[in-house]
């Protein structure tokens, strides 16, 4: 005998529960306000590097690129962090890192490559222009660090 009761619990879940429409996307994926902050970064990443490969991608060419949230820290202690070699900071927080090629904890041989940390970079821009330009400053000077040149030649100079 099949009751009203037992027929209720062998029916499907309705997704318009309470009248409210059914969820999903507020905006379809092929928009741009549908991208998330993350690769909202990476799309003003590249478009700040894409001036600075026109000028000297052969010279990029070992040269990778890299974004992290934030900076991996060791210590938690304000007062005994001390900032490596190659890492551009701003009173003291990073905004980029420039890692030498070298050897991983593999022992696998590793390239060059520019870390840029998202966070502290979009927490010190005012908005989408500023960040731009902040990037792009930033990607200067990591990439006169690794060429070894002044930043004003990579910005503006002609390849040596």
């Amino acid at each position: 005998m099949t009751t009203a009761r037992r027929s209720r619990r062998r029916s499907p879940r309705r997704r318009d529960r309470r009248g409210r429409g059914l969820r999903g996307l507020m905006y379809p994926a092929s928009t741009p306000a549908s991208r998330t902050r993350a690769e909202k970064f990476d799309a003003l990443v590249l478009e700040a590097l894409e001036p600075i490969e026109l000028r000297w991608g052969s010279e990029l060419s070992e040269l990778d690129l890299a974004v992290d949230e934030v900076p991996e820290i060791d210590e938690t202690s304000p007062e005994d962090v001390v900032w490596g070699q190659g890492v551009l900071a701003d009173v003291g927080v990073p905004l980029a890192r420039l890692v030498p090629a070298g050897v991983d904890p593999d022992g696998l041989p590793s390239r060059a490559r520019i870390v840029l940390y998202r966070r502290p970079l979009e927490a010190r821009a005012r908005g989408g222009e500023d960040l731009a330009d902040l990037l792009h400053e930033v990607l200067v000077e990591q990439v006169a660090e690794y060429l070894n040149i002044e930043p004003d030649a990579v910005d503006g100079g002609a390849p040596e």
